[in-house]
């Protein structure tokens, strides 16, 4: 995962923060990298001394051969690099080979909420079965009080009474991940800024 430090999210306090789009501050950045490169591309950045992450989830392998399980992306194409992007660091991290751009608008490159990767690191830390989900723009915004996913913050879609899902998902790159929980263990808290 990389040499990053970054704050659990159970470290955290005070609200949810979003980085400005000056580049002048340490943030996370999707990157976007040639589909099946995403590994050979992370190990690039890493000896460049980038702190990258790449988020995997287990599954088994479609061979016919044999079965077994493997890690592969969660969000493929995509990998998230933390640091101050100057255009030197720009510059870099995209002569990297496989690396093909940094998601931006017409302002720059577009900064990650820490509460997002901080949620990636909870659940793929956890033992629960991960899988792809559809990304949600509305339900119920939620935040994990007990249990192992503790801290995480995303949108509750319920499968009945006492279960339900927590959706958590990176908005610059359109990519959500769900993960069962009781919802005995959420409490509702307001939408983030600009929601």
């Amino acid at each position: 995962m990389g040499g990053f430090d970054i704050k659990h999210p159970r470290e955290a306090s005070g609200p949810i923060s979003f980085p400005s789009l000056s580049g002048a501050e340490d943030a996370w950045f999707a990157l976007y990298v040639q589909v099946n490169h995403e590994k050979e591309v992370t190990k690039r950045l890493e000896n460049k001394e980038i702190n990258c992450f790449l988020p995997l989830m287990e599954c088994w392998s479609k061979r016919l051969d044999r079965r077994k399980k493997i890690q592969v992306p969660l969000f493929p194409g995509y990998i998230f690099v933390r640091t101050v992007l100057d255009n030197y660091t720009n510059i870099n991290i995209l002569k990297t080979p496989g690396a093909l751009s940094i998601l931006r608008n017409s302002e720059g490159p577009l900064p990650i909420p820490d509460y997002q990767v901080n949620n990636l690191l909870t659940l793929i830390g956890s033992t629960q079965p991960l899988s792809q989900h559809d990304y949600l723009n509305e339900g119920d915004w939620v935040q994990v009080v007990r249990g192992p996913l503790a801290g995480c913050i995303g949108i509750l879609s319920r499968v009945d009474r006492k279960k339900g899902r927590l959706v958590v998902g990176v908005d610059i790159i359109k990519k959500s991940v769900s993960v069962e929980l009781d919802t005995e263990d959420v409490e509702p808290i307001p939408p983030p800024p600009g929601r």
